[in-house]
């Protein structure tokens, strides 16, 4: 079966609360399947995931404003018309270093974050409080976060 085109306007698309980034679906996985989608993530200012891995590749564009991204042992602050790279298994975290709301676009291939990004929406709306329910929500998912 042949994916359908797709098209997102501006002011549509789920968008979900996901550790206090605004994450708005653009192309999902069922679109292509599952072979990658395709995310735009509003970070406020140190706001964005703890150090987690997970198998598939990552790859992060930005759009607007500065994010500091740990890949493995590597720091790189990176922003608007940067382009940085996370391969599957590495462990990576980002966070928002503008003094307004930095805007990204997260590419995975193959497609995997989306079920597990809505069960953070659900189960993870209190932060710092709920934090400990994320080892178990990313095991279910094929995550893994850094010890603390």
């Amino acid at each position: 079966m042949t994916p359908s085109v797709s098209v997102v306007r501006a002011a549509e698309g789920e968008t979900l609360n996901v550790l206090g980034v605004a994450v708005r679906f653009l192309c999902r996985a069922e679109d292509t399947h599952h072979a990658w989608s395709l995310m735009e993530n509003v970070i406020p200012t140190n706001a964005g995931p703890p150090p987690h891995q997970h198998p598939w590749d990552e790859a992060y564009f930005v759009i607007a404003g500065e994010v500091e991204f740990q890949i493995g042992e590597r720091r790189e602050r990176v922003r608007a018309g940067d382009f940085i790279y996370a391969p599957g298994g590495a462990m990576h975290a980002f966070h928002g270093v503008s003094q307004v709301a930095a805007r990204m676009l997260i590419f995975d291939v193959p497609a995997h974050a989306e079920a597990f990004f809505r069960e953070l929406h659900r189960e993870v709306t209190e932060v710092p409080r709920d934090l400990a329910k994320l080892p178990a929500i990313g095991a279910r998912h094929g995550l893994l976060f850094a010890s603390r």
